[in-house]
């Protein structure tokens, strides 16, 4: 068994924990990232090419801060890597008229100043006659939104946080971590013991092994993603298609114009997850939401509605609320994590891996943390 000594250890090293790396080591810190599959596996809820960004968040107009930073820092982060993170495509999100999502979108825009254009179902048709949509559906246009390459950006904050000098370890999962009488904590796992000041668990589905007072406040979910064959695959070009939420009776999925796959990628529908355990190995997405994806393509995306080229499963790591959860662990300071995204959180892994160094090295952040914390979950 060996011993080191670390600055910060980050105990996950996916969306969150690969940015707060970075963030740490950029800073000069000594940092320690533990992972407990290879970099960029398939287990967890970053893989699968790409994740939405929408600046328009009919979640909570409380987000828009934090994901224009995210926003910004996937340029940035980007262009310091040497490779292309974000991808300005345009978002819309697509709902009948009433019903909310895009209601909600628009008020986010109206309350942050985004450019933001209402459209009626003639113009969707107009600009995007890939849809095919109910009567009485209404888009939210948003221009800057688009998607980021999730398992790229990955590799790019850890390659990164390595040239500043970060020490990640792959296969090699936290075991537990306890805190220590001088303000710090020891972490842990089958190849050794590692002692640092301060620690970062970004641990996703299995989050709550890290930290016990989740364990009652949180569930895993498995969630479905396609890529189907396409009858005109230049009506789902990048330029010519948007990244898109769509709301209809079969439930609510999201798309991209295609990338790096000659398939188009469909996943949903958001509430037709499945409860799972993370321990399970198995990840195909069950038959239901097989048919769930191809009835939607069907009806509302024929040109898209060939055979399956690829199916995945994804976990989804969900709170009761649906919103974050960011906080420092119970009673332990020193300790702080950032979990629990509902499958809407990647968009914002750049920013919330600079929030976790901050909360690391100065117990504050420039964002208003009140709606992800934990108190609010209280029994």
């Amino acid at each position: 068994m060996t011993s080191h000594s670390y600055d910060v250890i980050v105990a996950g090293v996916g969306a969150m924990g690969s940015a707060a790396c970075w963030h740490l080591a950029r800073r000069g810190l000594k940092v320690l990232g533990l992972e407990r599959f290879d970099l960029g596996h398939t287990m967890g809820s970053s893989h699968g090419l790409n994740r939405i960004i929408r600046l328009a968040y009919f979640e909570g107009s409380h987000y828009v801060p934090i994901v224009r930073r995210a926003h910004e820092l996937w340029r940035t982060t980007g262009d310091e890597a040497g490779m292309k993170l974000l991808h300005v495509t345009g978002s819309i999100d697509l709902a009948p008229e009433g019903a909310g999502p895009v209601e909600s979108s628009l008020q986010s825009c109206l309350d942050h100043g985004l450019v933001h254009e209402r459209l009626d179902g003639a113009e969707i048709a107009r600009r995007f006659p890939a849809f095919q949509l109910p009567e009485g559906h209404v888009g939210l246009w948003q221009p800057d939104g688009g998607f980021v390459a999730s398992e790229k950006a990955i590799y790019a904050h850890v390659g990164l946080a390595q040239s500043r000098g970060a020490d990640i370890r792959t296969g090699e999962p936290m075991l537990d971590w306890t805190p220590t009488a001088q303000g710090g904590v020891v972490v842990r796992t089958a190849r050794g013991t590692y002692s640092a000041g301060r620690l970062v668990i970004t641990s996703g589905g299995w989050i709550a092994d890290a930290v016990p007072a989740l364990a009652s406040k949180v569930s895993t979910v498995r969630q479905a993603i396609g890529w189907f064959t396409t009858r005109r695959p230049e009506l789902f070009r990048e330029g010519a298609f948007p990244v898109f939420i769509l709301s209809v009776e079969e439930g609510a999925f999201y798309g991209f114009p295609l990338y790096e796959h000659p398939g188009f990628k469909l996943g949903g529908p958001h509430f037709g997850r499945e409860p799972m355990d993370p321990r399970d190995d198995d990840r195909t997405p069950s038959p239901r939401q097989v048919a769930l994806i191809r009835e939607c393509l069907r009806r509302y995306i024929p040109d898209a509605a060939g055979d399956p080229l690829t199916l995945k499963g994804c976990v989804y790591t969900v709170s009761p609320d649906e919103d974050f959860i960011i906080d420092a662990v119970p009673g332990v300071p020193q300790a702080v994590f950032a979990s629990c995204c509902s499958g809407h959180g990647f968009k914002f892994a750049s920013a919330i891996g600079e929030i976790l160094a901050d909360l690391s090295t100065s117990g504050r952040s420039a964002f208003d943390l009140t709606p992800f914390s934990l108190d609010r979950l209280a029994d």
